[in-house]
């Protein structure tokens, strides 16, 4: 124990406070009196606790760390964050579930998000990937009814097989993921042994304005780990937390986790005319033609003083880029430069960037004004400099930093990505090099998922899976059958106890 004074507790006003174990009432037995704003606040803050859950990876861990660049790619990237072998710069990570609730147990079949902003002195860049290199559609304007399919049904409220089977049916290009999903790679044990992916093709320009498209791969320095399902299922049964539980103790025992940012970098002028779309997020490109250049690693060494301040106020999006790095026509990375600020805006606030989590580390200058929660000043020392352009000595634009003409054109239509047999490549591909043991794992995974499925729906999908491999659809056919046989035979001894009682 301690001799020195306490701090005097206060309204969020400052005003101190007398009591915080009873209310005012009129005598001794007689009810509340509605002068006592001290109740009425403390009560008041308690119902606005609890903000939005993210409408998808809603849970998640975080942590904040450094990146070190340890190779020199100048000659691609004229942004900052690289400009010298050695350089250190701020992040902060946060994994995640895609379609778990903020309740929901870390060690799901699920895809993980992996999101890491870097507070550059440029401002903020936010790589927002998962732990796949690709994803299940190509085209933002199917994103909503995807996620539809992962969250629950609106009679019954529980999560649907049948929706997501039907859904991913309907689009071949989601086979490639699906596949991941339902491989060994489908419930990594904690955030430390997993890779992460930018996953989407972005550019980067160098001082000249010469433009690369790249790919960001996070490649994990820790083994590899993953569940079985049955492992996963018993994990849950001790406790839901574990990825929060092994992420913390981790790093608040020393043992800090650590990836190696790799790229690959394909000429501008090579989009045109390699075999397949390099902006498709439903491909990867082959490291073949595209191996990866190492860029630096990061280390996540520091927890958080307070979970709901760091990570679950945080909000990364792929819209934070800085100059040297940018954008690509993959129409998902279009849509989603628009829809995670704008879920930001009404998660958080109009004003979230001057969070504390999302605030830049380097002077921020912009003309904003009002709004929900306004907690700052920008009159740039004169309350005249409140629009642009003026004479008052205001921000203006700065012209050097403009990014270079895209050399990529066309008419502008909804273009219907049909590839014929495009979308079953790279699926047989990854397909072909499982080992048999893991495929019939992957077999018997996928089935389990589709146990609940409906006949109709069930044979969609194993079509989709025979136009990547007749093995692929036999050997999950074969899963489904067996596990109704087991079925059978369990509903069977059931009747046999109750006719015995």
């Amino acid at each position: 124990m301690t001799d020195t004074p306490k701090p005097r507790m206060t309204t969020t006003a400052g005003a101190p406070v007398a009591s915080n174990s009873t209310s005012q009432t009129a005598g001794n037995r007689g009810p509340v009196l509605l002068q006592d704003y001290q109740l009425i606040e403390k009560l008041a803050h308690q119902n606005r606790e609890r903000i939005p859950e993210r409408v998808v990876h809603a849970k998640g861990w975080g942590a904040f760390g450094t990146f070190k660049v340890t190779n020199d790619i100048t000659h691609l990237s004229a942004a900052k964050v690289f400009d010298t072998v050695g350089k250190t710069t701020e992040v902060l990570t946060r994994f995640s579930t895609v379609a778990g609730e903020l309740g929901a147990a870390d060690a799901e079949r699920d895809v993980r998000g992996f999101s890491v902003k870097f507070y550059t002195e440029e401002g903020n860049w936010d790589i927002v990937g998962n732990n796949t290199p690709i994803f299940f559609i190509r085209d933002g304007i199917k994103f909503p009814d995807f996620i539809r399919t992962q969250k629950r049904h609106p009679k019954t409220n529980l999560r649907s097989p049948e929706a997501m089977f039907d859904f991913w049916a309907a689009q071949p290009e989601s086979v490639h993921q699906v596949t991941i999903l339902m491989s060994d790679r489908g419930i990594p044990v904690n955030p430390m042994h997993m890779h992460g992916y930018g996953s989407h093709t972005f550019s980067v320009w160098n001082k000249d304005g010469v433009r690369h498209w790249v790919k960001f791969h996070w490649r994990c320095q820790q083994p590899i780990r993953n569940y079985t399902n049955a492992e996963a299922q018993k994990i849950i049964g001790e406790t839901r937390e574990n990825y929060q539980e092994d992420l913390y103790n981790a790093i608040d025992e020393g043992r800090f986790p650590k990836w190696k940012l790799c790229i690959q970098a394909m000429p501008e002028e090579d989009a045109l005319n390699v075999p397949y779309n390099p902006f498709d997020l439903t491909k990867v490109w082959p490291h073949s033609d595209y191996p990866l250049i190492e860029v630096g690693e990061m280390e996540l060494n520091r927890n958080p003083e307070n979970y709901f301040v760091y990570i679950e106020n945080a909000a990364f999006s792929p819209s934070n880029v800085v100059p040297g790095i940018g954008f690509s026509p993959d129409k998902m990375l279009q849509a989603r430069i628009f829809s995670y600020a704008d879920a930001h805006r009404y998660r958080l606030g109009t004003h979230y960037e001057a969070l504390p989590a999302n605030a830049p580390k380097c002077p921020v200058h912009h003309y904003h004004k009002d709004g929900s929660m306004r907690f700052f000043t920008n009159d740039f020392g004169n309350p005249d400099a409140y629009y642009e352009p003026n004479q008052y000595g205001g921000p203006s634009a700065d012209v050097s930093v403009q990014e270079p003409p895209l050399k990529i054109s066309g008419d502008a239509d909804r273009y219907d990505q049909l590839e014929a047999d495009a979308d079953y490549v790279q699926p047989r591909a990854l397909f072909n090099l499982l080992p048999q043991d893991e495929k019939q794992r992957l077999f018997d995974n996928m089935a389990a998922a589709m146990g609940p499925c409906s006949e109709p729906v069930a044979e969609r999908w194993l079509s989709v899976l025979a136009k990547v491999h007749p093995d692929y659809a036999a050997g999950v056919r074969a899963s489904l059958k067996k596990d109704s046989d087991v079925n059978a035979i369990s509903v069977t001894d059931e009747t046999k106890v109750d006719t015995t009682e």
